[in-house]
């Protein structure tokens, strides 16, 4: 697998994900790939045929609950908590996170 991934493949890749790398990047990302593509290979020529298929892997120890519904926490009570809510508003003031 590792003689089919080249260094334009990963110069493609860097491309698409807007990326500058340097030389040396670009032949350290190359080696890294194809031991990752590797790896997967291997693992997909892995016969599972006899294994069941499951939806999450502790699908046998009951880790879903019954849909319960309850009722919640009461608006002002829960803004009594915040450290700079808004009560008067019904809301939680949060810091800003984006730009």
């Amino acid at each position: 697998m590792s003689s089919r991934l080249t260094v334009a493949d990963v110069e493609r890749i860097a491309a698409l994900a807007h990326l500058e790398l340097t030389a040396d990047e670009k032949a350290l990302f190359t080696r890294q790939l194809a031991d990752i593509l590797t790896y997967a290979e291997q693992v997909r020529a892995i016969d599972t045929s006899g294994v069941p298929a499951t939806a999450h892997v502790h699908a046998d120890e009951g880790a879903e609950r019954d849909d319960d519904p309850h009722r919640s926490l009461p608006v002002d009570e829960a803004l009594r908590n915040a450290p700079d809510g808004a009560p008067e508003a019904g809301l939680f003031r949060v810091p800003r996170v984006i730009g």
